[in-house]
């Protein structure tokens, strides 16, 4: 099992740097997920006798890293679930991507369309059938020799929005064949990295604000990470 980079935790939650490659539920690969994973950590940790209850309220893509959060009970699981669908959790992310004209900051909208078959969704600048509304900011934080670190606002969560809008406006995330980067890691990661999560504490009502570092096993992320601050 691989060492688990805990971010925050109580009673009630507990918040995993994910690394690229992860999963973060199960799936048809049989590949152990993180939530198995992280039980049987907390099972071993705190010597618990029975079963270990963990829900989870978000996922984040196998390719990306960052932070994914956990409920650590029944209770506390449907307010999580709320908070993501109300929109009430800033998620920011960083994004390293090919250099290209895009504005040093500003916001992108398209009408997003999931093809479940590819796994893949679609970008559209006018609604089409079974589209969805899609928003987020972005600015570019630091400028490297070949890209750019982009600081991305998500302002909605539809299946690979950041990667399909992106995309859409020739802006590759570095690593993402699936969306048009011109080669794939040799680690089968991208480099899209949940950077921030805050939002108000279902249970004790204080503000919460997570802060994720990049994979420092990487020289890219370690150069882009350089000097560029939380916003």
């Amino acid at each position: 099992m691989e060492t688990l980079d805990i971010l925050y935790e109580d009673n009630h939650l507990i918040a995993i740097n994910k690394a690229p490659g992860t999963l973060v539920q199960g799936d048809k690969t049989g590949d152990i997920p993180l939530s198995e994973q992280l039980k049987s950590f907390i099972k071993n940790r705190d010597q618990k006798p029975g079963n270990v209850y963990l829900g989870v309220p978000h996922r984040l893509d196998r390719p990306t890293s960052g932070i994914v959060i956990f409920a650590k009970t029944s209770k506390v699981l449907p307010r999580m679930n709320a908070l993501f669908a109300q929109k009430d959790a800033r998620k920011i992310y960083w994004a390293i991507v090919q250099k290209n004209s895009l504005a040093a900051s500003g916001t992108l909208v398209h009408w997003l369309r999931r093809n479940p078959k590819q796994n893949k969704s679609y970008a559209h600048l006018k609604e089409v059938p079974e589209s969805k509304l899609s928003s987020l900011e972005f600015k570019i934080l630091k400028e490297l020799d070949r890209y750019n670190l982009l600081e991305i606002n998500l302002l909605t969560g539809r299946h690979h929005q950041i990667r399909a809008q992106l995309a859409a406006v020739n802006c590759h995330i570095k690593g993402d064949l699936k969306y048009g980067a011109d080669r794939s890691n040799s680690n089968g990661s991208i480099h899209l990295h949940a950077r921030r999560l805050s939002f108000i504490h279902p249970v004790k009502k204080t503000h919460i604000d997570i802060v994720a570092p990049p994979p420092r096993d990487c020289a890219l992320w370690r150069a882009a990470a350089n000097g560029a601050k939380i916003m």
